[in-house]
């Protein structure tokens, strides 16, 4: 216990407050699941044409997680390569940069959700459209779908949220590997040592050949894509105006 007390003592400001308020929403959903409240479907993001999408889910789904894997490797990734680019750029470049990049990830998330929804509409009429609108979260929590597989996949498109601070972890990787290249890393499966920078390439690579083919579940690729993209904008745009390199 004492060991963890001295590792957040010496975590920087902004990362630990992060991983401090993560943690805390993780703990008040899995409190508030016992008494029947799915707080993650309150905060999670709904896609912008669903009934469930509200402007506040923009920043609180970035404190939702679904899991404890998911919670852990998202928080240890941002303590691991955060709180170096903190270090560096101080607490509040870092807060910056970290918004940037899980917002730049819903930009991207959401052009990808739009055209989703555009294939799955094209076939379907206004009509069948307004009905799961309309009806499509009740019959969900009945139980229920539409037999119609295009209105059924429409019902859970709609009716899914995307939790999970990824994206700007993905942004937070992101900026590791432009400041600190050559800095060696050890992965764990294979155990092997690779550069910052190839592992970088690699994992966006990764992430944009699973995106375009759909394959990994209900990860959103596309907005792990979207905090590098945005996290490799920002720093550019910083040194352009900086005589530091960032």
């Amino acid at each position: 216990m004492s060991s963890l007390r001295n590792i957040m003592d010496q975590t920087p400001l902004v990362v630990k407050n992060l991983i401090i308020i993560n943690v805390l929403m993780f703990l008040l959903t899995s409190v508030l699941e016992f008494q029947g409240i799915n707080l993650n479907r309150v905060l999670g993001l709904y896609y912008i044409g669903s009934p469930n999408f509200e402007p506040y889910q923009l920043v609180t789904h970035m404190f939702m997680h679904g899991g404890l894997t998911h919670i852990f490797f998202n928080m240890f990734a941002l303590w691991m390569f955060g709180r170096v680019l903190e270090s560096v750029w101080g607490p509040k470049r870092f807060f910056v940069y970290y918004f940037v990049t899980g917002l730049g990830a819903v930009v991207l998330h959401m052009l990808a959700n739009y055209v989703e929804f555009s294939m799955l509409t094209k076939e379907l009429t206004q009509e069948q459209v307004a009905m799961v609108l309309n009806q499509g979260t009740d019959a969900l929590m009945q139980g229920k779908n539409f037999s119609n597989p295009l209105m059924a996949q429409l019902n859970n498109f709609f009716n899914t949220p995307t939790i999970g601070a990824s994206g700007a972890v993905f942004g937070v990787l992101l900026g590791f590997g432009m400041l600190f290249p050559n800095t060696q890393l050890m992965l764990l499966f294979p155990p092997i040592p690779i550069k910052a920078k190839y592992f970088v390439i690699g994992y966006g690579a990764i992430e944009l050949y699973m995106g375009f083919t759909r394959s990994g579940g209900n990860i959103a690729h596309f907005a792990h894509i979207g905090g590098m993209i945005f996290g490799y904008l920002l720093i550019k745009y910083w040194n352009r105006n900086s005589q530091t390199f960032y």
